[in-house]
């Protein structure tokens, strides 16, 4: 009896001990289910506040505000500003991948970008679009130019002499290879070469010189490619045939010694003193120099020679840092700085140094030279700089808004943003629409006065460099 009562006992425990397990392994499962179940909300939580301040904290890019010049709105700063990455881009929505790597630097500008987060963004679209407006100075010196021959011209050079000179050097790195329009760079410039000396008169001397013709763009080819400058043509009278027969025996391939070619023109021309002789030289070129020399300086120099030649750049195609270097060259020597995107623009200026050379041929028979005409032709000037700084403001316009639409698309904008950059946008273009109205009245006003009178007038008012807002 006792046996059965503790086996039934052992029973019972046994039992009452599985319950009890049972309890404890369903309480466990349960705490556990319940515990992961706060540290996954906890996660969430956590994931959701990091992701709301990843958000926040879009925009705040290591790139700051005084990284990037301001926005100009004045003439001075418009006319000092240098030509955008993207200025001569045929579709700004063509370079979407372009555009993404640009913007990359600054990122998306987050939930509640500052006025500041706005005027950064703006900055960087806006020096990416940039474009090149024609300086007033140039004007000026275009009007100089067209009055070559004025006895009562401050600067002597522009006087003309009994013997005139005019050499071209043209650039023939491979650079020049790049298409423009139905050929070539080099196709473009060798035939408005051509056309310009066809007719030149017959008592002027003319010489084209080329350089970086030989070898290629290669590191290895770049000692023969520097070494290559060379006078294919003149000093002489031109003849159809021969000056031909010297366009075709090179080709754009290699380097640019601009340095170097400037020069072996120096030493041409020492034998023509000013004294005696009208000496006029033209750049075409569409890069920097590549050659370790110093363009600027040799320019310079050349300028300040016996021959005291004016010489003007002509800047075709040419990229900012070029542009820069080519502009400085035409500073410091005096001359006409001039950029040419096509073919039509690049014959226009060489028509410019044609009319001169009439003048010359008139001069020389003794032929009455009406002066002021030529001021009637800076009426057509003042048309063609309106004309020209509004076409670059639209285009500048237009492109921002091209802009706005891809950064959109890629996200690094909302819709609102948009629209906030876009009214932005709209002030700056309607403030330098407005300064080009007064630039138009300005130059009215100035070609009025004599030509040393309107230097220092332009130059007092449109040579302050870059404004600051």
């Amino acid at each position: 009896m006792k046996f059965k009562f503790f086996i039934a006992l052992l029973v019972t425990m046994f039992i009452l001990s599985g319950c009890k397990d049972g309890e404890n392994t369903e309480k466990h499962t349960t705490d556990k289910v319940e515990s992961e179940e706060v540290n996954a909300e906890q996660d969430d939580d956590e994931l959701e506040k990091d992701e709301e301040e990843s958000e926040e904290n879009q925009g705040e890019s290591s790139v700051t505000l005084d990284e990037f010049d301001p926005i100009p709105t004045d003439v001075e700063g418009l006319a000092n500003q240098s030509p955008g990455k993207f200025a001569n881009a045929d579709n700004i929505y063509d370079l979407e991948e372009e555009i993404q790597e640009e913007m990359a630097d600054i990122g998306p500008l987050g939930k509640n970008p500052t006025d500041e987060d706005y005027e950064l963004y703006l900055r960087k679209m806006y020096w990416l679009v940039a474009q090149d407006y024609p300086d007033p100075q140039d004007i000026i010196k275009k009007w100089e130019f067209a009055s070559f021959g004025d006895p009562d011209l401050p600067d002597e050079r522009f006087h003309f002499k009994e013997n005139y000179n005019v050499e071209i050097i043209l650039d023939s790195s491979g650079s020049m290879a790049n298409p423009a329009g139905s050929g070539t760079r080099m196709d473009v410039a060798k035939e408005s070469i051509n056309n310009f000396l066809s007719e030149v008169p017959e008592e002027a001397n003319v010489s084209l010189r080329v350089y970086g013709h030989k070898g290629s763009s290669a590191d290895s080819d770049k000692e023969l490619s520097c070494g290559a400058i060379e006078q294919v043509y003149g000093f002489d009278t031109y003849n159809e045939d021969e000056f031909q027969n010297a366009l075709n025996q090179f080709e754009s391939s290699g380097w640019t010694p601009l340095a170097d070619a400037l020069k072996q023109s120096q030493e041409a021309l020492s034998e023509f003193d000013s004294s005696e002789n009208t000496n006029l030289i033209y750049v075409v070129s569409d890069g920097i120099e590549t050659c370790d020399g110093n363009p600027v300086a040799v320019a310079e120099s050349l300028s300040g020679s016996n021959a005291q030649p004016i010489i003007n750049i002509i800047g075709f195609q040419t990229d900012a840092e070029a542009q820069k270097q080519l502009e400085e060259m035409a500073q410091v020597t005096g001359g006409i700085f001039a950029t040419a995107k096509n073919e039509e623009e690049l014959q226009e200026e060489f028509e410019r140094a044609e009319e001169v050379l009439r003048a010359w041929e008139e001069w020389k028979k003794d032929a009455l030279r009406n002066v002021d005409s030529q001021r009637i032709e800076a009426n057509a000037d003042i048309l063609s700089t309106k004309v020209g700084w509004n076409n670059r403001t639209l285009q500048m316009k237009v492109d921002l808004d091209a802009f706005l639409n891809v950064v959109d698309n890629l996200e690094f904008i909302t819709l609102d943003q948009k629209k906030e950059l876009k009214k932005r946008k709209d002030e700056k273009i309607e403030s330098i629409e407005k300064e080009i109205k007064e630039l138009e009245d300005d130059m009215k006003e100035i070609s009025k006065q004599s030509i040393e009178e309107a230097k220092e007038t332009v130059e007092e008012k449109y040579n302050k460099g870059t404004a600051e807002e």
